[in-house]
């Protein structure tokens, strides 16, 4: 009986090449996530919990209510966002240069898969993270103060949207990084003053009004408040302006790094 022919790559529909493509991707960085949870959960934990401790247990005392909430209520969806956002940039990051640093970006490059996807795969894999860890810290937001969810389907939206965004973010970093240095500047340069300059901590309405005016160039201000008003009702911002200036930037941004790879930018030199 002659024996029946194994199936052949090239005979295999498109579609299934790349959704095995996608799946192996996201496999390899829930796998990274997973693997190093010391690095990838608990220090937001611990750091979430110190500014709860520092800014709204102690300093929160003297503020008082801000926008008609406790000071501590009012800053947890900030740092829950604000967590979701480093966190989703730094593991997309790490991850992508680290491909390219370890040389076996080549292997993605080589397969028979679209740029678009590859992007898509270590996107999914930002936004896990962001999103593990946003609930981890909102756990820890618990332990400290009652949280309401006002508008839940807004909560999921902002935090997923803006989780995207700041993987895009962090794809882009990657591939202009031309070493480990270069992974920490737009992190520590841009992200991180942009981020306290966001609402997080306060609102802009208690700023002058220069001071308000320019905050609203930040686009973190915009999601930071969109997540707020998903929790608490309350924002500084109107929410669907937050939400367009969020989708656009994730549509921006994914073209943006989709026709980098396309030319090769940063891999390929």
């Amino acid at each position: 009986m002659a024996a029946t022919p194994l199936p052949r790559l090239e005979d295999a529909p498109a579609w299934r090449i790349r959704w095995v493509g996608y799946l192996t991707i996201l496999r390899r960085e829930w796998g990274r996530i997973i693997r190093i949870w010391g690095q990838t959960l608990v220090p937001p934990a611990v750091t979430a919990a110190l500014y709860f401790i520092i800014f709204g247990s102690l300093i929160g005392r003297r503020i008082g209510e801000m926008d008609g909430f406790d000071y501590i209520q009012y800053i947890a969806p900030g740092l829950i966002m604000m967590s979701v956002i480093t966190n989703s940039f730094g593991n997309v990051v790490s991850s992508f240069f680290g491909a390219k640093f370890g040389k076996h970006v080549e292997e993605l490059l080589v397969a028979p898969l679209p740029n678009w996807l590859i992007v898509c795969g270590y996107v999914s894999g930002g936004l896990i993270r962001g999103l593990i860890v946003g609930l981890v810290v909102t756990a820890v937001a618990l332990f400290f103060t009652h949280l309401p969810v006002a508008h839940p389907f807004i909560v999921i939206a902002s935090v997923v949207l803006t989780s995207i965004v700041f993987s895009l973010g962090g794809f882009f970093n990657a591939i202009f990084a031309k070493n480990f240095e270069q992974i920490s500047w737009f992190p520590t340069f841009v992200l991180t003053p942009l981020t306290y300059l966001g609402g997080v901590f306060y609102s802009v309405s208690l700023l002058p009004a220069w001071a308000e005016k320019l905050s609203h160039l930040n686009p973190i201000l915009y999601m930071v408040n969109a997540f707020r008003y998903g929790f608490l009702g309350a924002s500084d911002v109107d929410v669907g302006i937050a939400f367009a200036i969020t989708v656009a930037a994730a549509v921006v941004m994914f073209a943006v790094v989709v026709t980098l790879m396309n030319r090769g930018t940063g891999i390929r030199e």
